[in-house]
């Protein structure tokens, strides 16, 4: 309860300033819509309103205030609206319909299950090089920082179209925008935690004689596992939004990058925010899964999860 009450708090504070927001959006819209279907509008014409603000002309027209809620076309959508869009399309639809989005999320996640694997095996190597060797520490890891400054929004359509260019299309360049988001948090987590055994623990393994391979699987591979799970679920995360925008210099049909855009290309912000809210859902169906398989494993260990 302890951990579920500042949660809910900090939610309820959210939906509570959306759904004062959606007034002040969406007021100079249903303004205009009230008064093409006869209702008294202040003031009553389209130009004299434009100079007023959000929220004086909600204030000239409080009658006007609960049709801001339930406008088909809002700038911005009520939680309501979201919440019925995204009930709809998850259970109201086949789930091989193109409309619906379990088919949209299955076609993203699969290229972020993958994009995630190549990533957490790169970044895993990276990292047991860095540690082991001096050459890779002072070459390998300043670019693994710099490649991370480059806007992957930039990076994605350049992926895209020279992989296209070879005849490399589908799930593949996908899943390389989300390996490459995902395996630095890999990198820096991995190095980290194989560096973490502290000098007397290292001097103890160098008594007993053990040899490189033995203090890597008894000492800094156990020691590490804690910092991997941590990198984990950022980088699961970091795959998914990978994986999302990638679809979209695609002019991908699939996926909930695709949803976006379609909802943004047709004046349809119900469909964009309902594959919005979808992908936050699953990124932490993912997160959580892996926190689960986390304390399952320390405990095993012997440890306890933070």
């Amino acid at each position: 309860m302890r951990s579920i009450l500042p949660v809910l708090t900090v939610v309820a504070g959210i939906l509570g300033f959306w759904l004062l927001a959606v007034i002040p959006m969406n007021m100079h819209l249903v303004a205009d819509q009230a008064q093409r279907d006869g209702a008294v509008v202040t003031p009553d014409t389209p130009t004299a309103r434009q100079d007023l603000s959000g929220v004086g002309l909600a204030l000239k027209n409080v009658h006007l205030i609960p049709l801001t809620y339930d406008f088909q076309r809002p700038r911005l959508p009520a939680p309501q609206q979201v919440a019925g869009e995204m009930v709809d399309t998850i259970f109201g639809r086949s789930v091989t319909s193109k409309r619906s989005l379990v088919y949209h999320g299955w076609v993203t996640l699969a290229p972020t299950l993958l994009g995630f694997a190549i990533g957490t095996g790169l970044g895993i190597l990276l990292a047991v090089g860095i540690v082991y060797s001096r050459v890779m520490d002072r070459s390998v890891m300043p670019w693994a920082i710099v490649s991370q400054t480059i806007p992957i929004l930039a990076l994605a359509p350049m992926v895209i179209v020279v992989l296209g260019s070879m005849g490399i299309q589908g799930l593949f360049p996908k899943s390389l925008i989300a390996a490459y988001l995902s395996f630095f948090p890999v990198v820096v987590g991995m190095v980290k935690g194989l560096r973490s055994p502290d000098a007397m623990q290292l001097d103890l393994l160098r008594t007993y004689n053990a040899s490189k391979p033995q203090g890597f699987w008894n000492l800094r591979l156990p020691a590490s596992v804690p910092y991997l799970f941590a990198s984990l679920k950022i980088g699961i995360s970091a795959s998914l939004v990978g994986t999302i925008v990638a679809e979209l210099p695609t002019g991908a049909r699939a996926g909930f990058g695709a949803r976006m855009l379609v909802g943004d290309q047709y004046g349809q912000p119900l469909v964009s925010w309902a594959a919005l809210f979808a992908a936050a859902l699953t990124a932490a169906a993912l997160v959580g899964l892996f926190g689960l398989i986390e304390r399952m494993t320390l405990k095993r260990m012997g440890m306890q999860a933070a």
